[in-house]
């Protein structure tokens, strides 16, 4: 389906910043968080505190990680992703602005990128702060863990899978530098993202012309912040997502659609 008034929305400003979310995503085979109402579809994601609280839960999440790892590893960037490139190859992006933790916008082409909930192809240690690609560390948990390596589970959104076992047998490495515990290099829940990540992300807002959402429910307040922002400045508001957004009337265009279908007329 065309959408005329989009595609105006977009002709029209030259500097666009654009926030996208999990409905960039799904069309990649990476399932969303919320329904079109906005609520959870599921149990909510591991928070920090857990995490860090019980070894019982970082069992559980990288259990589960290992899993779902196999297929969000290999997912590969959609139409939408290829639109949004498009439209920086063309220079009338500011900035690209992902909740998501895929690096699919990267994979697409696109550059003038901030994560800012982080990169879940690369593994941190709250310890020392040493760094390893995801790939290498599942290696790592299938060698540790290989009669893991049979089970399989429905995808869940975090690239973890929704598998309900004993998780008590499953090893966890440590950090090898300082044994530390090892987390993917992404902000969970109960925890902020980082200060000058959200500075860097305000600067190329002050720089914009106009605001585009593609496929966020916006319930987060770490992105919903920046549609504050933008509405506080008098920035024009556009928004794809299928069903309700926490801006809906802060929004000067909304079009009801998925990311690929809106935006095909880009490419």
């Amino acid at each position: 389906m065309q959408h005329p008034a989009l595609r105006d929305f977009i002709d029209q400003h030259q500097r666009l910043f654009v926030l996208t979310g999990a409905g960039c995503s799904t069309n990649s085979g990476i399932p969303d968080y919320r329904d079109s109402d906005g609520n959870w579809k599921r149990t909510r994601p591991v928070t920090i505190q857990a995490f860090l609280g019980e070894a019982a839960t970082r069992q559980r999440y990288w259990a589960r990680s290992m899993v779902g790892w196999r297929r969000f590893g290999r997912a590969a960037p959609n139409g939408a992703h290829r639109a949004l490139a498009k439209l920086e190859q063309q220079e009338r992006c500011e900035l690209l602005l992902t909740q998501n933790v895929d690096r699919l916008h990267q994979a697409a082409g696109s550059q003038r990128v901030i994560d800012l909930h982080g990169r879940l192809d690369v593994v941190r240690c709250l310890g020392c702060g040493a760094t390893m690609p995801r790939e290498r560390f599942q290696d790592e948990l299938a060698r540790l863990n290989p009669a893991w390596l049979t089970l399989d589970a429905a995808d869940a959104p975090d690239g973890d899978a929704d598998l309900e076992q004993d998780f008590s047998s499953f090893v966890v490495p440590a950090c090898e530098a300082c044994d530390g515990v090892l987390k993917p290099d992404v902000v969970f829940f109960g925890e902020n993202v980082p200060r000058d990540t959200v500075a860097s992300a305000q600067a190329h807002l002050e720089q914009a012309d106009a605001v585009l959402v593609v496929g966020s429910s916006l319930m987060v307040y770490s992105g919903f912040r920046f549609v504050r922002m933008a509405e506080q400045r008098g920035l024009p508001i556009a928004a794809v997502n299928l069903g309700r957004t926490r801006a809906d009337e802060l929004l000067t265009l909304k079009i009801e659609d998925s990311c690929e279908t809106a935006l095909s007329f880009l490419l």
